[in-house]
């Protein structure tokens, strides 16, 4: 385990000036910028998004300190090979299937979180740590836009993953996490589940989003972060007609008129990933001709942006 004293040696690690890095640290406010992006139930959701420079730095830190920490094999989000279709097949053929949510998540994470354990005392100097936990943390919360906080948030909820899943097993439940969202499964009474969650959530300083709590038997739609898992996974018939109906759009108006029109703030790039990451979902779980063409599109669409902008 490398142990990081002094400035210096971190910046060399990272491929970033020390001077660079704490000049961000001193004015983070001024690397953000506020995006709202509109949300499948029809509100939005605010990120922050960080400069260039900001960026950089994170996708540094992501790469050389935060890919090492170890987390808990039940979290299925944010991790290299592993996706929502993991999260959703030992779900699959269950009796019953309890979806949770965490209220508020990333808005709810404290700085005292990081630095504590993310950026631990063992690992580095105060200095240091104080310097990562700022370019990490946000205005008053975790930043959703920021490279690093996927990752981050896997490490804070790691102790409450196992704790959840130790208490699951000995009970024949299963569970895994994707990002706030908690899934078990099984044959069992959802009370006490529901209870012991609330718990956990609470010693970690987290709340339980009692609004969000979805339970269902077989011969009900049982559905895991947009996958219907009554018997095998598949994407959900509303997940596949928003996806026809973007390309379709995108296709016939062009993605800067279909963002107009949508009164989306991203850029075409930046929706066309999120295109792209919702096409490689659906295609992941089953095989459709029409959006396997419309996959290729939009990579022909994004390597057309690309050129363009080094011209």
């Amino acid at each position: 385990m490398i142990v990081y004293t002094e400035s210096e040696t971190l910046a060399q690690d990272l491929g970033i000036p020390a001077s660079t890095l704490f000049s961000v640290s001193f004015h983070l406010g001024r690397h953000y910028r506020r995006v709202e992006i509109p949300k499948r139930d029809g509100g939005t959701r605010l990120l922050s998004v960080p400069d260039p420079i900001l960026k950089r730095i994170q996708r540094a830190v992501l790469r050389v300190l935060l890919f090492h920490i170890p987390i808990s094999p039940y979290a299925t989000a944010y991790r290299p090979g592993v996706g929502i279709r993991n999260n959703a097949v030992p779900h699959c053929g269950r009796k019953a299937v309890l979806r949770l949510d965490i209220l508020h998540f990333f808005d709810s994470v404290r700085y005292s979180q990081i630095k504590e354990k993310v950026f631990p005392a063992a690992v580095y100097s105060e200095k240091l740590r104080v310097l990562l936990s700022c370019l990490c943390y946000g205005r008053d919360g975790l930043p959703q836009g920021a490279p690093t906080s996927p990752v981050i948030s896997n490490i804070l909820l790691r102790e409450f993953d196992f704790a959840v899943g130790d208490w699951c097993h000995t009970r024949g439940i299963r569970y895994t996490r994707y990002c706030d969202d908690m899934i078990f499964s099984g044959d069992f009474d959802p009370a006490p589940v529901i209870r012991m969650v609330a718990e956990a959530l609470q010693r970690e300083g987290f709340r339980l989003n009692t609004r969000k709590i979805r339970f269902a038997r077989q011969g009900q739609r049982q559905s895991v972060t947009g996958v219907v898992v009554n018997e095998r996974p598949r994407m959900d018939s509303g997940g596949r007609r928003a996806l026809r109906a973007a390309l379709y759009y995108c296709q016939k108006y062009g993605v800067k008129d279909h963002l107009a029109r949508m009164k989306d703030p991203r850029t075409e790039e930046e929706y066309l990933r999120s295109l792209l990451g919702r096409l490689d979902f659906a295609l992941s779980l089953s095989k459709e001709p029409e959006l396997a063409a419309g996959r290729g599109w939009v990579l022909e669409q994004l390597r057309a942006l690309s050129s363009s902008s080094k011209q």
